[in-house]
């Protein structure tokens, strides 16, 4: 199932671009790309226009807002810190927020 998730991010144009070089291919640590790939997501694009984000995720049909949330909240490799100071940083919603097919 596709789920398509909009975040405007604060209109500060340091904090988006440290967002973007976190995000870049290759760039989250392993714990992270770990969890998502458990939790059922199987393709994941992010898009940015200004300060808007929009996520699209690709998931499986075990997939789930909420367990994914539990998931990352009991793992402090994931719930760690995060080295965006200054910009949002998306939390999943407890259901899901919109869906396309």
């Amino acid at each position: 199932m596709r789920h398509v998730l909009i975040l405007d991010l604060k209109d500060d144009p340091e904090a988006i671009a440290a967002y973007r070089a976190w995000h870049a291919v290759g760039a989250p640590p392993a714990a992270v790309i770990a969890s998502i790939r458990a939790s059922g997501i199987e393709e994941m694009e992010i898009c940015l226009a200004g300060n808007r984000l929009v996520m699209i995720l690709e998931a499986g049909p075990a997939f789930s807002f909420a367990a994914k949330a539990a998931a990352d909240a009991a793992d402090p490799e994931v719930s760690g810190p995060t080295p965006l100071p200054g910009a949002a940083r998306p939390v999943w919603p407890a259901r899901r927020t919109a869906a396309a097919r």
